[in-house]
């Protein structure tokens, strides 16, 4: 971790350079943040008071994504970067100033490692990246459960299941703050869609709401204290996120007990009163609602009260003090470029998913021997995948191409032919004069859209099965956001889903396919058959219809859908290959624990992923998904290794959202207790009586 060191001596600086004040004596610096930021606004005057509730926009100076200092008082500037696959805009508006920062694998390759240290690692290199280019909050983590696959953002989030997003994103938001940066967990709530963002209105039952959409941000407040919130575009039963008095005031603030601030989505702000009220601290980008004018125009008419304003203040000031904002200086620092690369690279093949490793002439085609290799085609794009579109795109210090990763990987007596794929006949000569077809195929996703449909865009499943009609041993390697489907299924013998694999791109995926990284990783998302196979197939459902999306499929996303359905998908959550095989042995079953010895029963080192899942008992009053995730444990094993693995279980492991009593219930009667390799792949089965 980089950690930056506390400024001990105040600096006054002129515009908007952060200022840092001197503090007097050991009883100035032994007070809570919370007394420290009252005694700063108790100092103000109402117009520096309400010069602070809002960023500011100054082009001509290149600036963006600030709260301005105010030095003569020691409030030092609040300086926003996105990213929730690392650094990305920075400060300015001009893409060309955009700061070159490590590209991570995106958040959704990181979900699918089912291994919360790598979490650590993506957040500790997020926060001090942020200090790397003089940043002090960081816009990330995108906790959104997947609920229509087709979202333009779905790479940004962390899947389908609410329990692995929060667990994904409490360590992601752990290591963000480690180094002393402001985390942004984000977007609350309902931002479950690009369709109509701005507008739409999310009609979601309580029940729904609370089992499935809010535990990740229940878990960043109450697990990994999380600085900040940024609240949503969409309406959620009626009334926009950033207006929303239950939402904010009620749940986050009141229940939850979030001490931190609420900031909007840039534009998401749509009343002055409503939102201030509600709870609302800090408008972003500018002040279109939060200006001065209208503040004091609402103050004066007795619609907010000035002790309103202070707690925003007073919120904001004290979780700066609280990650030291007061104290140090931003400085710009050359970030490590190798040293992050390679904890990026890492990150990217714990992500990566075995679809599929069928047997060609009589042993599995992956991972690839070079001693047995001449020549490699690989056909597609020999781009490195980096990311998504949209405010999450880093621009990468560096990227390794696929053919680069490749021919480093499989040494110089192996030739690596590449051909873009854009013409079939030329494609299908290089495939046919390798020993080996490596076909890359991507789709496009992006903020502000959602893809218009499942299917690989530019003919690529054509290109696919040509190239497989032509080289019985081809491999596909998906560099997608989110489930696609694969008409070509059953005509390749090798699928390897490794997502928008980051910077490190060809060494990731070269690693992957030549064994020396063990593939591990789970599908944090359902891969369905057909594109009516999903949860939300209405046009009411998805995109909604006269502004409301209905989600009146309940609390059955994801594989709750596809297993109350008895659907059988292409790829289900929680599957994933190994160039290992593993066994599981000796359940034993209690209230409170479950213990299961895992083996490895094949030739070569790997990694499992051990899966609980708890059957609850469904009723017509309160019916429940057939299974749901309560525990995760990855586990390396060398060949004939066994370990003993626990997972813990608390209440909330067999509760429901009760909306009689607006709090969590267990019913009672007999719970399923389910641990295998993945949703569709139960090895042992016990039970437990509440």
């Amino acid at each position: 971790m980089r950690r930056y060191l506390p400024v001990l001596a105040g600096l006054c600086a002129v515009g908007l350079a952060t200022a840092f004040a001197v503090h007097a004596g050991a009883v100035a610096q032994a007070q809570t943040p919370e007394a420290r930021a009252k005694a700063i606004v108790a100092k103000m005057t109402l117009d520096e008071k309400l010069s602070q509730l809002a960023g500011i926009r100054d082009d001509s100076q290149d600036l963006f994504r600030v709260v301005p200092a105010i030095p003569h008082l020691g409030i030092p500037a609040l300086l926003l970067t996105n990213g929730p696959a690392g650094v990305s805009t920075g400060g300015s508006r001009n893409p060309d100033h955009q700061p070159l920062a490590t590209a991570l694998p995106a958040p959704i390759s990181l979900a699918a490692s089912f291994d919360v240290r790598q979490a650590d690692s993506y957040g500790a290199i997020g926060g001090a990246e942020t200090l790397d280019v003089g940043r002090n909050v960081l816009e990330g983590p995108t906790v959104g459960i997947a609920r229509v696959p087709v979202n333009g953002r779905e790479f940004e989030g962390y899947g389908e299941d609410p329990y692995l997003a929060a667990q994904m994103a409490v360590h992601d938001i752990t290591g963000v703050q480690s180094e002393g940066v402001i985390a942004n967990v984000k977007h609350y709530v309902g931002n479950d869609q690009e369709t109509n963002r701005f507008s739409v209105n999310d009609d979601v039952d309580e029940r729904t709401l609370r089992e499935i959409y809010l535990p990740p941000f229940e878990a960043a407040v109450k697990d990994a204290h999380v600085g900040s919130v940024m609240c949503a575009y969409p309406k959620v039963n009626g009334t926009f996120n950033c207006e929303n008095p239950i939402l904010l005031g009620g749940v986050l603030k009141k229940e939850w007990g979030f001490d931190g601030f609420v900031f909007s989505d840039f534009g998401a702000v749509h009343s002055t009163v409503g939102s201030a009220n509600a709870g609302l601290d800090l408008e972003t980008p500018t002040g279109a609602n939060f200006s001065p004018a209208k503040l004091t125009a609402a103050l004066n008419a007795g619609q907010i009260k000035i002790a309103t304003i202070n707690d925003k203040l007073v919120r904001r000031y004290a979780t700066m003090i609280r990650f030291g904002l007061f104290d140090r200086t931003p400085t710009m620092t050359p970030i490590p470029a190798q040293a992050d690369g390679a904890v990026a690279r890492h990150i990217a093949e714990e992500g990566m998913v075995l679809l599929k490793n069928a047997a060609v002439a009589g042993a599995p085609i992956l991972p690839l021997k070079k001693s047995a290799l001449h020549s490699i085609a690989l056909i597609g794009n020999d781009k490195a995948v980096t990311g998504g579109g949209g405010s999450s795109h880093v621009k990468p210090l560096y990227t390794v191409t696929p053919s680069a990763g490749l021919r480093s990987r499989a040494g110089s007596g192996v030739t690596v032919t590449t051909d873009s794929g854009r013409t079939v006949s030329s494609a299908v000569a290089k495939a046919k004069a390798a020993d080996v077809a490596i076909v890359m195929v991507q789709d496009s996703e992006g903020e502000g859209k959602d893809r218009p449909n499942l299917t690989l865009p530019n003919s690529q499943d054509a290109l696919v099965s040509a190239v497989a009609a032509a080289n019985p041993k081809t491999i596909v390697v998906s560099k997608t956001g989110g489930p696609i489907l694969m008409p070509w299924v059953d005509q390749v013998p090798a699928i390897l889903q490794a997502w928008y694999p980051g910077e490190e791109d060809g060494n990731a995926v070269a690693d992957v396919l030549f064994g020396a990284f063990n593939p591990s990783g789970k599908l944090p998302v359902t891969f369905p058959r057909k594109e009516s196979d999903v949860p939300a197939n209405t046009a009411a459902q998805y995109p909604g219809v006269d502004g409301t999306a209905h989600y009146s499929e309940g609390i059955f996303v994801g594989y709750r859908h596809y297993d109350a359905h008895k659907s059988t998908p292409l790829f289900p959550f929680g599957f994933g290959l190994s160039y290992a095989t593993f066994s599981y042995a000796n359940l034993t079953v209690s209230p409170t624990q479950v213990s299961v010895d895992v083996t490895n029963t094949g030739t070569v080192t790997g990694a499992e992923i051990a899966q609980l899942y708890v059957g609850s008992p469904s009723s017509s009053a309160v019916p429940e998904a057939p299974q749901e995730l309560a525990g995760f444990q990855k586990v390396l094993l060398t060949a004939g290794q066994t370990k003993h693995v626990t997972f813990t279980l608390d209440a909330r492991s067999f509760s429901h959202w009760d909306t009689a009593s607006h709090s969590w219930k267990v019913s009672a009667g007999t719970y399923r207790i389910l641990v295998g390799g993945g949703s569709r792949d139960i090895r042992l089965r016990g039970t437990v009586t509440q």
